[in-house]
């Protein structure tokens, strides 16, 4: 017998708690009060979200994957803090080849993004047009890091040096338990791969997964995955207990954040914790094994061949 297929979806949620004052237990105790995204549609999902805000409008940019043709662009939907309603989806990006975690930010008063394009083998720097529909023209600007096939690349400015955080797709889920650094002195370069990369090597937290911050303690955290349990299985933090263009000295925090306590039907996963001011986004995940899915599989090969005759 065919081994039925395994699914993932994802669904969006904003959780009123500053990013660097969740803990397990805190996300659990507001899992009533999250605010969740509109599912996307039939064999669609949203994930790997981040945000703007402008007073109650929080501008919230995500992934959209469509099983039936694997492939992803970026859409952005706005929640009207005061009321809890969103609004229709919005075209953010698209290319030819897959994009995803849309990294979004504001520095010297222009928005930024660098999403997720390692088909495309590098990390570029888009910047949003000014025009009648907001953040919906995007501009690419440069690539960062031209030919590294990065993912979820996520960017902070401290003291002075501009720091990514990376993962490189690689044989064995290479990005799944490899962290990478680079360094520039200003946002558009030049970047520099630290020379210690990668940083830390374990499948218990190394890819980035959302925002890193800098905590009371003056330190740089960032969240990334832990993979032990699969793709996308749970969160945790990595701390910087030393960042300098010399070295680097990372400690794993030992709490997790997992799907099942923000969710009951998204149990299986939690893969992004971003930061915009006192709210912190989040996705979790729910496994479908449906049969339906190789179906879809199989129009989408003969929907190419039919392409290539």
């Amino acid at each position: 017998m065919v081994k039925r297929p395994k699914s993932d979806f994802w669904t969006v949620g904003v959780v009123p708690e500053r990013i660097d004052r969740l803990t397990p237990e805190r996300l659990h105790e507001l899992r009533d009060r999250i605010v969740w995204m509109p599912e996307a549609g039939d064999w669609r999902y949203y994930a790997d979200p981040f945000a703007l805000r402008e007073g109650d409008a929080l501008h919230v940019f995500v992934e959209h994957f469509d099983y039936r043709t694997k492939r992803a662009d970026l859409q952005r939907l706005t929640l009207d803090l005061g009321s809890g309603a969103w609004s229709a989806p919005r075209p953010v990006l698209r290319t030819p080849f897959h994009l995803s975690y849309p990294f979004v930010f504001e520095h010297e008063g222009q928005v930024w993004m660098v999403p997720e394009s390692s088909q495309a083998e590098e990390v570029a720097l888009y910047r949003a047009v000014d025009g009648a529909e907001r953040w919906e023209r995007w501009e690419r600007v440069c690539a960062l890091l031209p030919g590294v096939r990065a993912v979820d690349a996520s960017l902070l400015r401290h003291d002075g040096i501009w720091w990514m955080f990376y993962a490189v797709i690689g044989p064995d889920k290479r990005d799944q338990r490899e962290l990478h650094v680079a360094h520039a002195p200003s946002l558009q370069g030049p970047w520099t791969p630290h020379r210690a990369n990668p940083v830390r090597l374990a499948h218990d937290g190394a890819r980035p997964a959302g925002t890193p911050f800098v905590g009371a303690d003056g330190l740089v955290t960032l969240p990334v995955q832990d993979s032990r349990n699969g793709y996308g299985g749970a969160t945790r933090w990595l701390r910087f207990t030393r960042l300098s263009t010399e070295a680097v000295e990372v400690q794993a925090l030992p709490e997790t954040f997992t799907g099942d306590l923000a969710h009951r039907d998204f149990a299986c996963g939690l893969h992004t914790m971003s930061a915009c001011g006192d709210i912190t986004l989040i996705d979790v995940k729910r496994i479908d094994r449906s049969r339906h899915r190789q179906w879809l599989d199989w129009q989408r090969r003969v929907r190419r061949w039919v392409g290539k005759r």
